[in-house]
């Protein structure tokens, strides 16, 4: 078989194979506590494990150029444009805060979002440190 040959079936098998692909189910909103998995809310983005940083980091410069304050309402996600709004609710207590994206990270495995200290401290994740939380589109 030449090489044109080989390179052809291989990529006919990985685009038949894409081809197969779903895409998982919309959950239509349940009741809180029936699903943890399910979508309660339409402008969902994410979920997942929230942490927070604040003293080594307030003063020092953001991946967006602005320097951190702890004390203000914002937070780092990976992807998120910097500007991006979105409100972030703390599943376990129903505590929101609306936090504005300046920063990248968080730079942990399994965490989707770093708050500062004081978006922590309104859906009370200062104590406990992480939390799973949801992003609102807002």
């Amino acid at each position: 078989m030449s090489f044109k040959s080989a390179f052809t079936l291989a990529l006919a098998t990985v685009l038949w194979l894409g081809g197969c692909a779903t895409r998982a189910p919309s959950v239509s909103p349940t009741p809180e506590g029936d699903d943890p998995g399910a979508v309660l809310d339409a402008r969902e983005i994410e979920r997942g494990l929230a942490s927070w940083y604040g003293e080594p980091f307030h003063g020092r410069r953001t991946a967006s150029g602005e320097v951190f304050n702890m004390n203000e309402l914002t937070a780092a996600h990976k992807t998120l444009p910097f500007g991006t709004r979105l409100r972030v609710r703390n599943l376990a207590t129903g505590q929101d805060v609306l936090v504005r994206i300046n920063d990248r990270g968080p730079h942990v495995r399994g965490r989707i979002i770093d708050l500062s200290r004081a978006a922590a401290a309104q859906v009370g994740l200062l104590r406990t440190g992480t939390a799973t939380v949801v992003l609102l589109a807002e």
